[in-house]
């Protein structure tokens, strides 16, 4: 019997960089447990091209990322919110009922070299699937 997907929200202030990038490496490495969804408190126009760069260097899928308003998910049934920057933690809404919230900063590559992108994106992937595995008590697969 598989158990329904557990949503995360990944949450940064621009949602251009950061929390694009998890938004994709979640719904990538841990497919069939978790449906990602990113937003912003303050969303950017556009994703960074860098970002997009990183997540393609590692052929995962790109096609249709936009930065996202808060607002527009408040409303969604949501499992954990994942803040990726101390401004989105310090601004992060009230949900409607409550949601387990973790704090994981990494660095703001906006504006850096592609390499610095592909840094922060090689650690999202490191730490934050291993923090969203043990805060909704995922099963590891073999």
């Amino acid at each position: 019997m598989t158990s329904p997907l557990k949503t995360v929200l990944v949450l940064c202030t621009g949602n251009s960089c950061r929390s694009q990038m998890a938004e994709v490496l979640l719904n990538h490495d841990l497919a069939g447990q978790v449906r990602a969804l990113s937003a912003g408190t303050r969303p950017q126009p556009k994703v960074a091209e860098n970002a997009i760069k990183a997540l393609q260097l590692l052929d995962l899928p790109t096609d249709g990322l936009y930065p996202k308003d808060i607002d527009q998910l408040l409303d969604e049934p949501v499992d954990l919110v994942v803040t990726v920057c101390d401004n989105a933690k310090e601004t992060c809404p009230i949900f409607p009922r409550p949601v387990p919230q973790i704090h994981l900063p990494f660095h703001d590559p906006h504006g850096e070299p592609l390499e610095s992108f592909i840094a922060v994106r090689d650690d999202i992937r490191q730490r934050l699937t291993s923090a969203v595995k043990n805060a909704l008590q995922l099963e590891t697969t073999p």
